[in-house]
């Protein structure tokens, strides 16, 4: 089956600074160097800086002269985010776009985050909330896009209120699904905020669909040895073009949320093909697990507490 063409125009991007999580491989390096080929200074946090100084040469092979710089981060933990917060402080330079795309998945055994948190709730949602606290005074200078990843395992599932960090009963799909759903309703949150106080900031949900990337690939360091099924038959159905989307069209919803000037805040982007798998970029309805307000202030509230930050009032 031939596969259609998806893609967006990015608008110009230059003397803007974007900083995307997760950018040294898969659909997060596509995006980088999107972002970069628009124009942007694009800095790519990583936690492997030879992954990245590997990234990095692909990106200027692809886009000469593109204004893109590695910084060090380990999402799950908040001593490593805190040191890239102040860090780029020290920098000065307002933020202008931020996307939160890193995440691991289904480790097959209850993990633990340098500081104790299960470790896709602690990766997924507090990394990336403890970092958008201590970007807060750059993203605002910046009137900054934040684009958060969520993913269609955010479609069901709960919050799970009684054992946010699964300690009885782990499940690692139902925790990955927690994390996805906690991080959709604290992007919510944080454009609700941002419209009360000011804050110029325009938040945006966005999900991937399903593509060949490498969350459900082998990951030794997270005691994954082998690829998964489910892995190796999304690779399939999308080399075929059935269903399943590629790691550059899988970026496309978050580039647009990013990116785009029809973008609006506080709402849900993904592709627009059967079962949201795979196709365009467009707007969707939200989740019922991120319809509840109650629960997005809440989770604002808990994770802070969590990841010892603050925001403003």
């Amino acid at each position: 089956m031939a596969r259609r063409i998806i893609d967006i125009t990015i608008p110009d991007l230059t003397g803007r600074r974007a900083l995307i999580t997760g950018a040294s491989d898969g659909m997060g390096l596509i995006m980088a160097a999107r972002l970069a080929a628009a124009g942007a200074e694009v800095l790519m946090p990583v936690r492997n800086p030879r992954k990245g100084e590997a990234a990095v040469a692909r990106i200027r092979e692809q886009v000469p002269g593109a204004a893109v710089s590695l910084r060090t981060l380990d999402l799950s933990s908040l001593d490593s985010v805190s040191a890239l917060g102040r860090a780029l402080l020290a920098e000065g330079e307002p933020i202008h776009v931020l996307i939160n795309n890193a995440g691991v998945m289904t480790p097959p055994d209850r993990q633990l985050t340098a500081d104790g948190f299960e470790l896709q709730f602690g990766t997924n949602h507090l990394g990336h909330v403890a970092l958008v606290a201590h970007l807060l005074p750059l993203l605002r200078a910046g009137s900054a896009r934040v684009t958060s990843q969520v993913s269609i395992a955010a479609r069901r599932g709960r919050v799970n209120w009684d054992d946010l960090q699964f300690a009885h009963g782990y499940d690692g799909h139902k925790a990955y699904s927690q994390s996805k759903i906690a991080f959709g309703l604290f992007g919510l949150e944080l454009h609700r905020r941002s419209l009360a106080g000011g804050w110029g900031i325009t938040s945006t949900l966005s999900h991937p669909g399903v593509a060949p990337t490498n969350l459900l690939a082998a990951r030794p360091e997270i005691g994954r040895s082998s690829d998964t099924t489910a892995v190796r038959l999304i690779r399939w159905l999308s080399a075929r073009g059935i269903l399943a989307g590629t790691p550059a069209s899988a970026g496309l919803p978050a580039l647009l949320a990013a990116t785009s000037p029809e973008a609006e805040g506080g709402v849900l982007y993904g592709p627009d093909g059967p079962g949201t798998i795979g196709g365009a970029p467009a707007q969707q309805p939200l989740y019922p697990p991120l319809r509840s307000e109650e629960d997005a202030a809440r989770i604002w509230q808990v994770s802070a507490e969590l990841a010892r930050i603050t925001f403003p009032s």
